[in-house]
């Protein structure tokens, strides 16, 4: 430590009478004073600030022995030279110049996590798999090494059914779930992350499965009129009181913590959020009676958690944005007390473009981004504080623009704003294209536990 101080003292002009730079020695600092630190001859600074007539400064008393039996520092003045063995040796010197020396404000770049686990603070961007699959994904590479972002959710099994590489497990290629290979060097990709420090989060949908509801009809919401029920887009939903639907989730979990994913997060774990008049025509078969969809989602939820814990990494889930404050299951069986009870993070999607005019009192809820991701946390951490063992919160946040809202960088750092100023240090943002302005970042090594503002 002393030798680091006195170096910097000099290099910024504090320390008078050092030698200057040699003509023989290299003019990058840095590489200078390795030279010096080597010297066998050590300079004496002490002898060239006592020259200077400066005023004696008040300082700690030298340690009282050493266990190479040299003596402590002392100046001897028929020599003029120190014992500087003592103080060099000695593990628990006094930092005589801590006081005036500037603190190391340079971004300091942390190693990656272990292997499986997930970071301290995890932030993060949405990759679909075309994006993972493609160019532009060495790109967010890049985006990430410079930035605080450490994260990629990226999509192993999307709405469509469709597995993002080349699956090994019965059901998907039964029903032809590797027709729509995006990444065939998933491996290499994976790998690259793990080099970059990028830890990466494979995300499947559980209960929007075009595929697997047509591939698989006894698996699939019926309509009362016979045939598969579908939404209001046209699309086919499996029916989530079935446990096989959850455990297909699960086998598509353990391959890809196989494959190289380090952590496991299931969207889609609820049943369709439509109108009443087109849910009337629905039928469930595999309900059991007096069974609810909350009862459904919790117990299936379940199931899907005792399989990740056994694969050694966390168990994630995504959740409405509103289901933060709601008092009912909304009619899709998800209730924040019985997920939080149950994941290791629950990421709550706090788009403000998705909150009906006047929630939480404000009347255009997109043109407040702060407000909105402020209040709807701000009832999840409320309700977290009476659940024992409640899952950590890490909001999805909105990258997107929509109903004549520009959001660019400043309307997302509001959002990130809200959450730190509630203690929540983590988020990912959503954008379904994968463009994240690099403006709204952190550079890398400057983030912190809270806003930097603070």
């Amino acid at each position: 430590m002393l030798t680091r101080s006195l170096a910097l003292l000099s290099l910024s002009g504090l320390i008078v009478g050092s030698p200057p730079l040699g003509a023989q020695q290299n003019p990058d600092p840095a590489v200078a004073w390795r030279g010096v630190h080597r010297d066998m001859e050590r300079p004496d600074y002490l002898r060239d600030l006592v020259s200077l007539g400066l005023p004696n400064i008040a300082m700690p008393p030298p340690p009282t022995g050493d266990p190479s039996g040299a003596s402590p520092l002392a100046l001897e003045p028929a020599s003029g030279t120190h014992t500087w063995r003592g103080i060099h040796r000695d593990t628990d010197r006094p930092d005589y110049l801590s006081a005036v020396v500037p603190p190391n404000v340079r971004p300091i770049r942390l190693p990656p996590p272990p292997v499986g686990e997930a970071p301290a603070i995890v932030r993060g961007l949405y990759l679909n798999a075309w994006v993972f699959g493609g160019k532009r994904f060495y790109d967010l590479v890049r985006l990430a090494d410079t930035t605080e972002v450490n994260a990629f959710v990226i999509d192993v099994k999307d709405a469509t059914g469709y597995l993002t590489y080349r699956s090994s497990v019965p059901i998907a290629i039964e029903i032809g779930a590797n027709g729509l290979v995006r990444a065939s060097d998933v491996r290499k990709r994976l790998a690259l992350l793990q080099r970059h420090g990028i830890h990466p989060i494979a995300r499947i949908v559980v209960a929007k499965d075009r595929l697997l509801a047509d591939g698989m009809k006894d698996w699939s919401v019926q309509h009362v009129d016979g045939g598969l029920w579908t939404d209001r887009l046209g699309h086919h939903w499996v029916d989530a009181y079935r446990d096989s639907v959850w455990l297909y989730a699960a086998d598509i979990a353990q391959e890809a913590v196989l494959m190289g994913f380090a952590e496991i997060q299931f969207d889609y774990i609820r049943f369709p959020d439509e109108p009443a008049e087109l849910l009337d025509k629905a039928i469930f078969p595999a309900r059991l009676a007096g069974q609810s969809r909350r009862d459904a989602v919790t117990t299936n939820l379940a199931k899907l958690r005792d399989r990740v814990k056994a694969m050694g990494v966390p168990f994630t889930v995504d959740v409405f944005g509103l289901t933060t404050s709601a008092r009912t299951d909304m009619g899709i069986g998800q209730y924040w007390e019985d997920i939080s009870s149950l994941a290791d993070v629950v990421l709550p999607m706090v788009y403000p473009s998705h909150y009906y005019k006047g929630a939480y009192g404000v009347p255009f809820p997109n043109a407040e981004p702060y407000t909105i991701v402020h209040r709807a946390l701000a009832a999840g951490l409320k309700r977290n504080d009476k659940i024992r063992n409640a899952a950590r919160i890490r909001p999805y946040l909105q990258s997107f623009s929509i109903r004549r809202v520009r959001y660019r960088a400043a309307e997302i750092r509001a959002q990130m704003e809200a959450a730190y100023d509630l203690g929540i240090t983590d988020w990912v943002l959503w954008n379904a294209s994968g463009r994240y302005p690099a403006d709204a970042f952190l550079s890398n090594g400057m983030s912190s536990m809270t806003s930097p503002s603070r």
